[in-house]
């Protein structure tokens, strides 16, 4: 009976399961919750390689808390893949267990969908997501590390127990290395598998044990986590879309944002959404918002009041007797002779002025009393901002037009204080010229000289270089100014020769727009605005300019 105990194949398949449980046949075990390819994780790698804030929050979750980094990668995929997939739980390590817990409570979770609009295929807003999770995912982890310590344990059983399998099958090796002949084996070699079987057996049952714990304090802690979750989510949605209002706002492109690194569009979100700039986020928002309303309103070349019969070679134009014309052989070619001279009969017309061709030159007043909150009421917008959101507005509007125009902006103060930012049409407006544009302010006295000869310079300049008249010129201020009879003369003088038009904006000055003004002398078009919080008082611009 004990050489039959002894053969080497009756101690081979008491070893059997122990066998299957080593090397390659075991059964793999995840580490991260969702699913990627390698495209997945290198989008994750590259990511968390250039945000240090990202690794920042890594390094100080990881001083208390086990398997911080898979979990925040848990986290990007699940906001930057367009269908995130996420692992069955039995597949999953047991000491990432919580952290399975946590992702499948995020995927529950309709707040992720929320979020997942503004961050699905963009690495860098899923990361902004991971950040604003921040603050509820310190809590979340220290909230369950009693399931954490449970977990680890479970893992160091069930290596404890792999251990122990693969203990069973040296044992078996040394003791196929000495069977016989017909394949027995000494006793105390068959001694040392059956002792090593039963460890393994012992360590198989404790790592059950400690699955099962582990199982039952992640469940325990599962209501907890959802609400937690949900939370967080709900924080990360709002700060994201907020983030996303705010870039769209001040007009950038999405297409702007995919070419910056994720440093400098970082940096960029930061320096829009505090200081001077975050004062103007709302306003230039509803500036575009009514420009472009305007503009979709505005019909092209739309016919006016008749007033009479001119000549010319509008077609669109032509009064019934010419029409009857090209009904008779005889006077096509008639037809065809004033055509080309343009000495055909057409309806005259009087309707809205010309738009112009010419660039757009925005003239902001940046005197110390336009950075005042209007009529001191506390969080009111100031004239600066108004003015400037009306200039970035205009901006919009010479890149829409066709075919687009030029664009500058002068920030002026006393004689002298001037600086001019220039967006050609034949290029994109960089971002960081446009966040310059609205952050630099004088704080000075009040010239109207410097600025608006300027503008005639940049007109000039453009209809020597490219023939193109009929720019338009937006003076925007809050204050009168005297100009010198010399200057006026020279002032008028360009007007007529460049064939330029000027709009005034009085903010908050019904004076400086009253008849006999300088202003009115100044401008063709003038207006005084009262109310800083109404951006329509301006609407006729945009469809006249």
């Amino acid at each position: 009976m004990g050489k039959t105990l002894n053969k080497l194949k009756t101690l081979g398949r008491q070893a059997g399961r122990w066998l299957g449980l080593t090397g390659g046949a075991a059964p793999e075990q995840h580490t991260t919750a969702v699913v990627g390819d390698r495209f997945d994780r290198l989008s994750w790698r590259d990511t968390y390689t250039q945000a240090p804030a990202l690794r920042e929050l890594a390094d100080d979750l990881q001083e208390h808390h086990d398997h911080v980094e898979d979990l925040l990668q848990d986290a990007f995929l699940a906001a930057y893949k367009v269908t995130p997939e996420i692992r069955e739980r039995a597949a999953m390590a047991p000491s990432r267990l919580v952290n399975h817990q946590v992702i499948t409570a995020m995927a529950a979770s309709p707040e992720l969908a929320e979020l997942r609009r503004e961050t699905a295929g963009d690495p860098y807003a899923a990361a902004m997501a991971v950040l604003a999770l921040t603050r509820q995912l310190r809590e979340l982890l220290e909230q369950t590390e009693q399931a954490q310590d449970q977990a680890q344990r479970a893992e160091q059983a069930q290596h404890q127990a792999a251990a122990r399998a693969e203990a069973v099958a040296e044992a078996l090796r040394q003791a196929a290395g000495q069977a016989d002949a017909d394949g027995t084996v000494p006793e105390d070699a068959a001694s040392a598998v059956k002792t090593a079987i039963r460890h393994a057996e012992d360590a198989d049952q404790a790592a059950a044990r400690a699955l099962d714990h582990a199982l039952a304090e992640v469940a325990a802690a599962a209501p907890g986590i959802r609400s937690a979750v949900r939370k967080a989510l709900t924080k990360a949605a709002t700060e994201t879309q907020e983030e996303t209002a705010v870039m769209r706002a001040w007009g950038v492109e999405p297409g702007q944002l995919e070419r910056m690194d994720f440093q400098e569009r970082a940096q960029l979100a930061q320096r829009l959404r505090t200081g001077r700039l975050a004062r103007f986020a709302d306003l230039i928002g509803r500036f575009r918002q009514m420009a472009a309303g305007e503009r979709a309103r505005r019909i092209e070349h739309a016919p006016g009041e008749l007033v009479g019969i001119t000549l010319g070679a509008d077609l669109s134009r032509l009064v019934p007797a010419e029409l009857a014309a090209l009904a008779v052989p005889e006077l096509r070619a008639v037809f065809a002779s004033r055509f080309a001279q343009g000495e055909l009969m057409l309806y005259d017309s009087r309707g809205e002025q010309e738009t112009g061709q010419g660039a757009i030159i925005a003239c902001v007043d940046c005197s110390d009393s336009m950075n005042y909150p209007y009529r001191g009421q506390r969080g009111a917008p100031t004239g600066e901002a108004w003015a400037k959101a009306g200039a970035l507005a205009l901006l919009d509007q010479a890149r829409q037009a066709v075919p687009r125009r030029d664009f500058a902006c002068i920030l002026f103060s006393s004689a002298h204080q001037i600086r001019v930012f220039r967006f050609p049409a034949s290029r994109p407006a960089a971002i960081g010229d446009v966040a310059e544009l609205a952050e630099h302010f004088f704080g000075g006295g009040t010239d109207f000289e410097s600025p608006l000869g300027e503008a005639v310079d940049l007109l000039a300049a453009e209809y020597n270089d490219a023939g193109r008249p009929r720019g338009d010129i937006v003076l925007i201020t809050d204050a009168e100014c005297a100009v010198g009879e010399d200057w006026m003369r020279r002032w008028n003088a360009a007007r007529h020769e460049l064939g330029f038009r000027v709009f005034g904006i009085a903010i908050g000055a019904p004076t400086a727009a009253a008849p006999g003004s300088v202003l009115d002398a100044l401008c063709d078009n003038l207006r005084s605005i009262d109310d800083l919080a109404d951006t329509h008082r301006a609407a006729d611009l945009f469809r006249l300019i």
